[in-house]
Order: structure tokens, then C-alpha cells, then sequence
């Protein structure tokens, strides 16, 4: 007779749905936004008043198109450290330009001066072979300086209609916006069908997510990254002219913050700053974790020094969650 032998006990299964969707990056920064949205929303009766929530997106604008160029760039393992400051730079020329020969032509002539730093970035990284962290460093520095030396350190004053077009209001309903926020949610989309439904955008990730690998199958890296720099220069254009439209004064001292306020947009939307993963879509959620941040500590009565503070905090953290996610997923 044979004996019973006392059954193996069977491990439950794991819930790979349930695990897979947690460690997706946009589900921790759609929770991130979600919390922060309820907690202002206790804070202050305010906050989700449709003209504050209009406000939001108002002021995201700006950093919000800066940081689709910025999600481009470490798409490819980069970094811009001086999409900012070529953005101030744009308002500048612009504000000049179109006062004195015209909007249309100071748009053109904008757009062409951004497209050529974008191609000194470019050409740096790809022909030099140079870290863009340093390139883009050296980059930021000295347009910031020729930004203030062409302007004098004045501020420019702006009244064309066409340049402050992207600042026109209209109402949907209740709620009110501008042709500014249009214009954002218009370079999202996009560069997003670019980047998820062309071969340039394949070839974008494969340039960062292994070099070594696009190169054995045919992707010419150089060519690929340097395109990612010139659109970034076309974006930044993009940006300066919301920026006027937002606020019609070119000031060479403007958007200070606006490197780490587009990185940490781009880190907290799931974009690896080793290349390779992420995408636009999270960038906007990130771009509105960090506008409703600094809303709702705003209305909050928090310093804006804190802002600063609680702002450079977020990049720690994401880039700490991006490390702690890239070895669960090489395990």
C-alpha cells in the first residue's frame, strides 16, 4: 500500500497585471497628481475653482513646451542644460525683430536663431563626441550672457497682437484659456505621434536605450541625435513666443528655473535620464505635478524660496524611483 505523501504547498500567482501596472512609470505620477490635487484641494476652497484650475495651465504653459524638448533630448541619454536660456533668448530677438521689421519676419528670424543654437548643441555632442551635460552647460552660460549683453539688461516691452497672440483668452464654457495652452497640448501631440508611430521616433529610443545595438541595425546615431537637438531648437521658438503671449516683456532675466523645472517635469513623468524609456505623456503630467505645486503652495502662503526647495526635492526623488525601477526590471 502506498503511503500518502503530504502535498507541496503551490505559491499563490503573482498578480502580473496588478505588478506590471504599479511599476508602469505613469502610474506612479498620475497617483503622484492625483494626491497633490486632493491635498491643495483641503488646503484651500480655491483650488479647484475653474478659473484657478484655467490658472494651472496658464502658467504651465511655458515649461510645459520646454520640457517636450527636454524629454527629446534624454530620450537620447542627453541633456539640455540650456533649452531655457535659448527660449529668453528667442523672446529677445522676437521682441526686437518685430517691432522693427515686423512679427512675421521677427517669428522667422526667432525661429532660425533657435534652431541654430539647437545645432551648435547638436553639433557639439554628435561631431566633438562631448558629454551634452557639459555641452549644454558651456551652451547655457554663454547665451545667457549674450542674451543679456544684447539686450543691454533691459526689458522689452511688447505690443503686436501677433506676437502676444498665444496670450489671447477665450472661454469654453465656465472655464477660460488661452491660445497658449492650445498651442502646448498642439507640440505634445504632436511629437508624441512622431515619437510613437514614425521610424525617426524608433530610431530616438534605440539611440538611447543602446547606442550599440542602433548602430548594428542601421540607425545612424549621430544623424538622429543631432535632429533631436534642431527640433529642440524649433520647440524652444515655440516657447518663447507663448512666453510673450503670457507675459508681453522680453526680460533677458526670465525663466531662471525653467532647466530644473522641465528635467524634473520630465524625471517625475517616468522619462529615464538614461535613455531609451518614457515619453510626452508622462512629461505632462509631470509638467502639471510641478504647476500644481507651485499653485497650491502659493495659495498655500508658501514662500517662494520653499517652492524652490520642495521643487529640487521632487527631481531627488524621482530620480531615486527611476534608479530603484531600473534594477527591479535588470533582476
Amino acid at each position: 500500500m502506498s503511503t500518502p505523501t503530504s502535498a507541496t504547498p503551490v505559491a499563490p500567482p503573482r498578480p502580473r497585471a496588478l505588478s506590471s501596472l504599479v511599476r508602469a512609470p505613469l502610474f506612479g505620477s498620475s497617483i503622484a497628481l492625483l494626491a497633490a490635487v486632493i491635498v491643495f484641494s483641503i488646503l484651500s476652497p480655491r483650488f479647484l475653482t475653474a478659473g484657478n484650475l484655467s490658472l494651472v495651465l496658464q502658467q504651465s504653459v511655458v515649461i510645459g513646451i520646454l520640457a517636450v524638448a527636454q524629454t527629446l533630448v534624454i530620450l537620447t541619454a542627453g541633456i539640455d542644460l540650456s533649452i531655457g536660456a535659448i527660449a529668453v533668448l528667442g523672446t529677445i530677438v522676437l521682441a526686437q525683430t518685430a517691432g522693427e521689421i515686423g512679427a512675421f519676419a521677427g517669428l522667422l528670424i526667432t525661429l532660425l536663431v533657435c534652431v541654430a543654437l539647437g545645432a551648435v548643441n547638436g553639433g557639439l555632442v554628435t561631431g566633438l563626441r562631448l558629454p551634452p551635460f557639459i555641452v549644454t552647460l558651456g551652451t547655457f552660460t554663454a547665451i545667457f550672457a549674450a542674451t543679456r549683453l544684447f539686450a543691454g539688461s533691459q526689458t522689452f516691452p511688447v505690443t503686436d497682437p501677433v506676437v502676444t497672440f498665444l496670450g489671447t483668452t477665450f472661454r469654453i464654457g465656465a472655464f477660460s484659456t488661452t491660445y497658449g495652452v492650445i498651442a502646448m497640448i498642439l507640440v505634445y501631440l504632436v511629437v508624441g505621434y512622431a515619437l510613437t508611430q514614425t521610424a525617426w521616433g524608433k530610431h530616438v529610443y534605440a539611440v538611447g536605450g543602446n547606442p550599440a545595438a542602433a548602430r548594428l541595425s542601421g540607425v545612424r546615431s549621430n544623424r538622429t541625435t543631432l535632429s533631436v537637438y534642431l527640433v529642440a531648437g524649433v520647440i524652444a521658438m515655440i516657447a518663447a513666443w507663448a512666453a510673450l503671449g503670457r507675459i508681453p516683456n522680453a526680460d533677458p532675466n526670465a525663466f531662471q528655473n525653467a532647466n530644473l523645472e522641465t528635467i524634473t517635469a520630465v524625471v517625475i513623468g517616468g522619462t529615464s535620464l538614461f535613455g531609451g524609456r518614457g515619453g510626452v505623456l508622462g512629461t505632462l503630467i509631470g509638467t502639471l505635478i510641478v504647476g500644481v505645486l507651485r499653485n497650491g503652495l502659493t495659495l498655500a502662503g508658501v514662500d517662494n524660496l520653499y517652492q524652490n526647495i520642495a521643487t529640487g526635492v521632487l527631481v531627488i526623488v524621482a530620480v531615486a524611483v527611476d534608479q530603484v525601477m531600473r534594477r527591479s526590471t535588470t533582476r
